[in-house]
């Protein structure tokens, strides 16, 4: 049995995606983040030194890491499955390519808009606390934004050339996409003005594995 060590409205999300995808049976050790931190529960430590969640332990194999959780499973469970292009071919590539993408380069100014959305709301005192909103703002506006519209401007206009990310068939890097979309649809402002990222969105959330990976982790909601 996979057990997997979910951290409530988190990237986690996606390893519970995969296993209803696959057809696999799992459990789910489910941990709350810090109400007031959000950041995850120190017990996570106890799975893996960082701390960090997604982390699945099948029989004596320990897996972190979102992108490699996705190879992991796809590679050992999927052999009967179209959720990894065949070697060689042109979808292959870009199926590496958005697997990496996804941590790599979309989220990360995603992240920064997390944190210098809340970091004004941080306790400080009093006469500070216009200095760090306004640096806070000029961050967003200035580099945060810009950044964030130059990646959804650029995953528009590769999902212009193909239905999924990897090509015309659903695969893991769609999965490993949903997290820095569904986060840009929550602070990030992607809406139906990009009606093709938004409709990818809209087919991701109608997929029944998708619903059952939420019904049974918890829903995805904006932590800013």
């Amino acid at each position: 049995m996979i057990t997997v060590h979910h951290l409530e409205n988190s990237r986690s999300q996606r390893a519970l995606w995969l296993l209803e995808e696959l057809g696999l049976e799992y459990e789910i050790v489910l941990y709350q983040r810090d109400p007031q931190t959000l950041l995850a529960p120190a017990s996570l430590r106890d799975v893996h030194p960082l701390g960090k969640s997604p982390v699945i332990v099948d029989g004596n194999t320990t897996v972190a890491e979102s992108g490699a959780i996705v190879e992991y499973l796809i590679d050992k469970y999927g052999h009967d499955t179209r959720l990894k292009p065949l070697i060689g071919s042109p979808e292959r590539l870009r199926y590496t390519y958005w697997l990496h993408y996804a941590e790599g380069s979309a989220m990360p100014p995603l992240l920064l808009s997390l944190v210098f959305t809340r970091l004004p709301k941080a306790p400080m005192p009093f006469f500070v606390k216009p200095i760090v909103s306004g640096l806070s703002a000029k961050v967003r506006s200035s580099y945060v934004a810009p950044q964030i519209k130059l990646h959804l401007d650029w995953m528009e206009a590769e999902l212009g050339k193909s239905e999924w990310f990897a090509g015309d068939t659903f695969t893991g890097a769609d999965i490993q996409m949903s997290y820095p979309v569904e986060a840009a649809s929550l602070r990030g402002g992607l809406d139906a003005s990009r009606p093709k990222l938004w409709d990818w969105l809209q087919r991701i959330h109608a997929r029944p594995a998708y619903q059952r990976a939420l019904a049974k982790g918890g829903p995805m909601r904006d932590m800013s």
